[in-house]
């Protein structure tokens, strides 16, 4: 079969986008992926396997993204290049990455009527809701979020099948939407096996933090992902944990108010500031640490999604401790893999890792719960089934 990927920004990297690729691939499937470049000397190439054809964007176009749903320009545009790529590379069945590029794939799809699945990364109405930009004046006035919910239930309603990472994400448009649950695929973001059978370890970073008791975050550090209340916590940690490391790894532009609260409560030799590491160092990280930490806090994304990173720390080995935030209290409960605390509760946040510092057996058991999860269930090798026979049983 020959799918057409649509991707509205640069490829490489994208991790979801070239597992589903790469694993379509190895059963037989051509994929062709239409993605953004934004210099004219970016070549179109096949990487993996996937044939990648870079369609010429820029700034403007960029920015009128945010407004798709707004005015129809950014359609507009995109809509004659998907056509173009549809047509060109005899595209048999679409497959979209998220909504932002979804209309114009449809105004594409118009004339020539192709099956489309919708892959849903995240609940982006909701995600937005916590954007900078649409906390602005301008924002709010340019920027519909109802308008964004309607046309993500707009276009659920049109594809053919509909992709999730989670089952609560799954349950929840069922229900909000009324899309056939049969209609629905559950594909989970998690890691190859390679990831931690083939792991690279950089003993500098053992080395690093070798005498310390490390609470260990990986990812995007936005304020709703709830480090705050890790770094209220340390506060109080370090009386009794005197060897105590906050390990921040990844980066956000609201990284200066974080750096304010640890200066602010004189916690500086208590929390490192890492920022984004190459992917391939993660693992090195996640063998330092002692507990690994997912605080987020709850709203109706972060109840119906779980990010990768939990998948990472289990695959190491490492306890895990996380927020109350539906999707992940339901992952680590399936696993044994850690322990729960209350969202934007530092108090709990604090009894929750004294549990674990104070008991190395259930921490212990909880590393290698988290293993044997990943190695029987839970490994991309393993997730991946359900897209594999998603395309097997896609009648042209």
């Amino acid at each position: 079969m020959r799918i057409g990927m649509i991707l509205d920004k640069t490829f490489p990297p994208d991790p979801r986008v070239e597992n589903e690729a790469t694993s379509l691939i190895e059963k037989g499937h051509e994929v062709f992926l239409f993605c953004l470049k934004y210099s004219n000397t970016l070549p179109d190439e096949v990487l993996k396997g996937i044939q990648v054809k870079r369609y010429k964007s820029n700034r403007l176009t960029y920015k009128l993204s945010a407004l798709a749903y707004t005015i129809p320009l950014y359609t507009l545009i995109m809509s004659k290049k998907i056509h173009h790529f549809l047509i060109t590379n005899k595209i048999e069945v679409i497959h979209i990455h998220d909504i932002q590029i979804a209309e114009a794939v449809f105004k594409a799809n118009k004339s020539i009527n192709l099956k489309v699945v919708l892959d849903l990364h995240e609940n982006r109405p909701e995600i937005m809701k916590f954007y900078p930009h649409l906390k602005s004046f301008l924002g709010k006035i340019l920027i519909s979020l109802k308008r964004w919910k309607q046309k993500e239930e707009e276009f659920i309603k049109k594809a053919t099948t509909l992709i999730v990472v989670t089952e609560e994400s799954k349950n929840e448009i069922v229900n909000r939407v009324g899309k056939l649950s049969k209609e629905i695929v559950v594909v989970p973001n998690t890691v190859h096996r390679n990831y931690y059978n083939e792991a690279v370890i950089k003993q500098e970073i053992l080395e690093k933090y070798k005498d310390n008791f490390v609470l260990l975050y990986i990812g995007d550090t936005g304020l709703r992902r709830g480090l705050q209340t890790a770094i209220e916590s340390i506060s109080v940690l370090k009386e009794t944990i005197k060897n105590l490391k906050l390990v921040v790894v990844g980066s956000n532009t609201s990284d200066t108010i974080l750096k304010e609260q640890v200066k602010e409560l004189n916690i500086q030799n208590f929390v490192d500031f890492e920022g984004w590491k190459n992917e391939n160092l993660l693992p090195s990280y996640i063998l330092a640490s002692s507990i690994c930490i997912s605080p987020l806090h709850r709203n109706l994304h972060h109840d119906t999604t779980y990010a990768n990173k939990l998948s990472q720390y289990m695959s190491i080995g490492k306890p895990l401790l996380v927020s109350n935030a539906i999707a992940q209290v339901n992952l680590i409960k399936k696993a044994t893999s850690g322990l729960i605390h209350r969202e934007q509760d530092s108090e709990d946040f604090t009894m929750k890792v004294l549990q674990l510092y104070t008991d190395k057996k259930l921490r212990e058991n909880l590393g290698s719960n988290g293993v044997q999860f990943i190695t029987e269930e839970f490994s991309w090798e393993k997730t991946s089934k359900n897209l594999i026979d998603l395309y097997a049983n896609l009648n042209l």
